[in-house]
């Protein structure tokens, strides 16, 4: 998603934030809030905010560096067609539960974190 030139790692994050947000905004699916306030209230967390996010099956996943090689951390966030939020070790799953705000369900997110990560470096 990202198109910035600059190969600053943290830049390339701050980017892929706003290309998430912008798609967000911009989806016509019956659950477009849901997903747009997911990625919000991902982005209003510090220590989400602070690692390369991307997408894959609308599940909402963090990086420790760029594309192209991701290195993938911490738990998976999902809006759910009707109207919740999961958050998952898998892929797709909600194994850690189902949330009925986008916050609740990025709080549990952010505890599930493992410690002692560092800034996002180049997936080079």
């Amino acid at each position: 998603m990202c198109s910035s030139p600059d190969p600053d790692p943290a830049r390339l994050t701050e980017a892929e934030w706003q290309g998430l947000r912008q798609e967000a905004g911009e989806l016509e699916y019956a659950w477009q809030e849901t997903y747009r306030a997911l990625i919000e209230a991902a982005h209003a967390e510090p220590a989400l905010r602070a690692l390369y996010p991307f997408t894959s099956h609308w599940a909402l996943r963090f990086s420790t560096t760029t594309r192209p090689r991701l290195t993938v951390v911490g738990p998976s966030l999902m809006a759910n067609s009707d109207g919740t939020y999961g958050v998952g070790r898998g892929f797709v799953s909600a194994d850690l539960g189902r949330f009925a705000t986008a916050r609740e369900a990025v709080a549990v997110g952010v505890r599930h974190l493992p410690s002692g990560l560092g800034p996002v470096a180049l997936g080079e």
